[in-house]
């Protein structure tokens, strides 16, 4: 609402996919989530200096995440991202234990995978297999110290501190 001036729980499916074509915004899927997702990294991620967490995600963006016990429509997540400087830091949600919503959360990712998403997670039978079995309620948190470097030395990208090598992107020999 505050740096794009839109208030995305009171837009369609429809009209978000409006402004993100009118915008000219690229999004990772063609959904209420997805256009919300893309907006916000468009509109606001930059200009977030203060340390801030960004909460209840849509259902598109994490498919290990519990639902939002709060949300009647179903369209959000329980997942936190603490951002600062304009630089995300990390991200902690309450891990989905439900085998029949992971399943199907699941073979909507592998479709959106199958259609090019490279940020789509794969259908994991073994994980489901051991899910169906019985999961406790449970957390996940990702801090890194190469975000927190990422902040200090004011680089714009994770592969400019990462230590391992094969993690960088590999730089074209040149011939004698």
């Amino acid at each position: 609402k505050h740096y794009a001036k839109i208030d995305v729980k009171k837009l369609s499916e429809k009209e978000l996919k409006k402004i993100i074509e009118k915008e000219k915004i690229a999004t990772n899927g063609d959904s209420w989530g997805y256009y919300i997702t893309a907006l916000f990294e468009h509109f606001c991620e930059s200009k977030i200096i203060q340390p801030t967490f960004i909460i209840d995600h849509p259902i598109e963006t994490t498919p290990l995440c519990k639902l939002h016990r709060n949300d009647p429509e179903c369209r959000l997540i329980e997942r936190f991202e603490p951002f600062c400087l304009g630089v995300e830091l990390g991200n902690a949600y309450s891990e989905l234990n439900d085998p029949i919503k992971q399943r199907e959360l699941l073979e909507q990712q592998q479709k959106e995978l199958n259609k090019g998403n490279e940020e789509a997670n794969p259908l994991d039978e073994d994980f489901l297999t051991a899910i169906e079995h019985g999961m406790p309620p449970t957390g996940g948190l990702g801090l890194g110290i190469d975000r927190l470097v990422i902040l200090l030395t004011q680089q714009s990208s994770i592969r400019d501190v990462i230590l391992f090598p094969f993690m960088k992107p590999e730089t074209e020999k040149k011939k004698d």
